[in-house]
């Protein structure tokens, strides 16, 4: 298959995940990784991996199929940063669905999904983790289920699409004066060198960065 990734952002962690996905299949598919529509070479497949761009009928007609991964059990959660909202709604698990673009976003119908758990501890970098597996993992379904012959299920109309709005740097502020185990399922999410989340005190402006300790001696 000619196979097209359109990752629009060269600093989102999910690139390394790409660029393994397409050392391991180069051989069977032919494989371009682009960052803008404006490079996209048509072919069989589109998948939009972290996208920001929206990619219109005219565009996806160049291709068979495009395939968008969306952190949401559809059709709730459709819009942006969908398993962020989740988590910080005190979610326990997150589904990750597979469906095909459509000019109504996050609404075309879908090939698969699939569900991992995220466990109170998890900070971001082991969500990602978590997230881009489950995402290369519905890549592959996805080409299996196409080249089977198969075809996507529409979106039930007896479900009402809930939305989440876009995160904006103000959503990564967190309140000095509650208590660190208050602001940890807020803090564990914030990718440090993207979305910092950070506070106000004295004047001043504060960010955190959070990391895991695997062992701790008391020496």
């Amino acid at each position: 298959m000619q196979i097209t990734l359109l990752c629009s952002s060269p600093e989102h962690p999910v690139n390394a995940w790409l660029e393994s996905w397409r050392a391991h299949h180069q051989g069977r598919h032919s494989i371009t990784l682009c960052r803008t529509k404006d490079e996209l070479p048509g072919g069989d497949v589109l998948f939009l991996v972290s996208c920001s761009q929206i990619i219109d009928a005219a565009t996806r007609a160049h291709y068979l199929h495009t395939l968008v991964l969306h952190a949401s059990d559809l059709p709730y959660g459709r819009g942006w940063s969908p398993y962020i909202w989740r988590l910080l709604e005190g979610a326990a698990s997150i589904t990750v669905s597979l469906l095909e673009a459509e000019d109504g976003v996050d609404t075309g119908a879908i090939w698969a999904k699939r569900t991992f758990p995220v466990p109170a501890h998890a900070l971001h970098d082991e969500i990602h983790r978590l997230l881009f597996d489950t995402e290369l993992e519905l890549m592959d379904e996805g080409l299996t289920l196409i080249g089977a012959g198969a075809q996507p299920e529409p979106q039930p109309a007896t479900k009402t699409p809930t939305y989440y709005r876009k995160r904006t740097p103000a959503d990564s502020e967190v309140d000095p004066t509650k208590s660190l185990c208050e602001l940890f399922p807020t803090i564990r999410l914030m990718d440090p060198q993207r979305y910092p989340a950070f506070f106000r005190l004295h004047g001043h402006t504060y960010s955190i960065e959070i990391k895991k300790v695997t062992s701790h001696d008391d020496d």
